[in-house]
């Protein structure tokens, strides 16, 4: 699995060029025994190929706009592309007028010469954290691909495009974890940078208070460059931070609780190496953390929001996955006086958890509970699949209602399955967090890799 640095390398010595790059991951969505038709919704293959010739041809004369450019990136289908069609995994906007102009992070990914290669599948509106999509199909996860398991949602083709080596960086959008949930069930990492950190304009919403717009990457070093460029600040390697003496808070509350074998013994493992690597971890009770009832009640703000969102498209909700739609309507049900409360409790949570963290470089829990569960077991009955989709959600949305910052990086071993931990940090923190989260990486060195399926 490639790496931003590595690539760049080969770039910088002429090992390879930018067109060989798009070459490799357009035989690779193209392969006819692959998940490429299932992970894209479109391929730009001509436009690609001369965005990588014209990143050569730059290159040759001693130009080169970041160290991302030329590497060849995905984006999630609800993100704008100037004279394209945003369909957000929905055949309701397949109709819809072309974008005029590329989303601010698309055009900041251009300018810093990353070479656009597709858009890929997603969740229907990006309303749900299984990966399921009953109108384009569902990509299968890396892991156990004979199987057939969820990639995680709502960004899943974004997470099996990068795992598969389909491109060097999926753009994805996270609302209660669409980024980190994909990421950690397909091996690889990701980035939920703080909401405002990147402009959303031009990004099809599922809520405006919880959206953020996040890189999925092999590493968070490879994040980290990208997280840069999408905040429009200079693309420099952060300082390496020594992992002796890092503290972290372990967040004593149900987020730690039911978690399958796996997740439990990747995670313990990792704590254990992070202790010996000299960091300090604590346990702390975190009372906050286990009341998201009240937090995402009937949708919370994204139910309510989305309602809204979609209510010009209110003669056409036969036509949505019916389970979007489903809890879309529950948002119909949020009074004025319900969604105020929300907003007054959230800012007096936010207050609470930020004055417990404020001691600790960050705090440390599983970002998703479980192993990823085959599309069958997701997909059997509607009660299995909400079932599924609240077990997967549990641990991701909490960085969202509380406007914070979040990484996911691998934690396990070669032959096991995906397994992720997560590194958080208080609004607004997150360079400092992707640091942090860099040398817990460099700590625990673990591989992105998996036990592969036939």
């Amino acid at each position: 699995m490639w790496t931003v640095a590595d690539l760049a390398a080969d770039l910088a010595s002429g090992r390879t060029t930018s067109r060989e790059l798009v070459e490799e991951v357009l035989g690779r969505i193209a392969e006819p025994g692959g998940e490429g038709a299932r992970a894209f919704l479109k391929v730009y293959a001509e436009t690609a190929r001369a965005e990588a010739d014209f990143s050569d041809r730059l290159r040759r004369a001693g130009v080169v706009r970041s160290p991302v450019d030329g590497l060849p990136v995905a984006v999630k289908d609800l993100f704008d592309v100037a004279g394209d069609v945003t369909r957000a995994g929905s055949r309701v906007l397949a109709d819809a007028r072309p974008a005029v102009a590329d989303v601010p992070a698309v055009a900041r990914l251009r300018a810093a010469g990353a070479v656009i290669v597709g858009r890929t599948n997603m969740v229907e509106f990006a309303f749900g954290g299984v990966g399921l999509n009953p109108h384009y199909g569902t990509p299968r996860n890396p892991w156990d691909r004979s199987t057939g398991r969820v990639p995680g949602g709502s960004s899943s083709g974004a997470a099996v495009a990068q795992a598969d080596g389909m491109c060097v960086m999926a753009l994805g959008t996270d609302t209660r974890g669409s980024v980190r949930i994909p990421a950690a069930l397909c091996g690889i990492a990701g980035f939920k940078p703080t909401a405002r950190r990147v402009p959303r304009a031009g990004a099809f919403p599922l809520s405006h208070t919880l959206d953020s717009i996040g890189p999925l990457a092999t590493t968070l070093a490879c994040c980290a460059r990208y997280d840069a460029i999408l905040a429009g600040e200079v693309c420099a390697p952060l300082p390496e931070l020594p992992t002796k003496g890092l503290r972290f808070m372990l967040p004593r509350s149900g987020v730690l609780d039911r978690l399958d074998d796996p997740v439990g013994r990747a995670f313990e493992r990792a704590l254990s190496r992070l202790s010996r690597a000299g960091a300090l971890i604590e346990e702390i009770a975190m009372p906050a953390f286990d009341r998201q009832d009240e937090y995402f009640r009937g949708g919370g703000f994204a139910g309510a929001e989305a309602f809204a969102i979609h209510r010009p498209f209110a003669e056409r909700f036969g036509e949505y996955d019916p389970r979007v739609g489903r809890r879309i309507a529950l948002g119909k049900d949020v009074s004025a006086a319900d969604y105020l409360a929300l907003g007054a409790l959230r800012a007096q949570v936010i207050r609470e958890v930020e004055a417990a963290v404020a001691p600790f470089d960050a705090y440390l829990m599983p970002s998703v509970a479980c192993v990823a569960p085959t599309i069958a077991e997701a997909d059997a009955t509607d009660e299995d699949y909400f079932r599924w989709n609240a077990r997967l959600l549990g641990n991701t949305g909490l960085a969202n209602f509380l406007d914070g910052c979040a990484a996911t990086l691998p934690c396990h071993e070669p032959a096991e399955p995906p397994v992720g931990m997560m590194v958080c940090g208080s609004s607004g923190t997150d360079r400092r967090i992707v640091g942090v989260a860099i040398a817990v990486e460099r700590a625990l060195g673990t591989s992105t890799g998996y036990a592969r399926g036939a």
